[in-house]
């Protein structure tokens, strides 16, 4: 299961200043969070990063020494030192650490390209900061923040249960 085609209808006429503010909020909570998220990146630090959900139509570029992240259009991207692809919510998963990173990359339901020691740099520092982007969210949703946090967590269990992959 991709994202879903609602999903996608309304994030194609998302304004890209909007997307980026968005992203940006969320990957600063993030960061405000997680604070020493990149620091087991060492000479991978200043690596550029791409993320393209190949279900959606923005990819993310993040630059760890920066502490930034860029959306574009999905057919719009920039270079990169490692490029990361497949579906949006397998992503998320994985920024999360909460999913086996080699057995989805062994099945392909992802692609990687680029420099392959920073991409493992990244998984490590990753797994070690029990991101919770459910939580990140629904800390953005205010007065909403239960109900909000109830449907993303099913939402996410349901289709990671489509994706064959088990949420640990």
């Amino acid at each position: 299961m991709l994202a879903s085609p609602r999903l996608m209808a309304t994030a194609r006429i998302i304004p890209i200043p909007l997307a980026q503010r968005v992203a940006s909020v969320l990957f600063q909570k993030t960061l405000q969070a997680h604070p020493k998220l990149f620091d087991r990146l060492g000479q991978f630090e200043s690596c550029r990063f791409c993320f393209i959900p190949s279900d959606f139509p923005f990819g993310f570029a993040v630059k760890p020494a920066d502490r930034s992240i860029r959306t574009f259009r999905s057919r719009d991207e920039p270079p990169s030192d490692a490029t990361i692809r497949g579906p949006l919510f397998l992503m998320l998963a994985l920024a999360e650490g909460r999913v086996d990173g080699d057995a989805i990359f062994f099945a392909r339901k992802l692609t990687v390209t680029g420099d392959m020691e920073a991409v493992l740099a990244l998984r490590n520092a990753l797994d070690d900061c029990g991101i919770d982007l459910v939580k990140s969210i629904g800390t953005i949703a205010g007065p909403l923040k239960s109900p909000v946090g109830v449907a993303l967590s099913a939402f996410r269990k349901q289709v990671l249960k489509a994706q064959g992959v088990t949420w640990s």
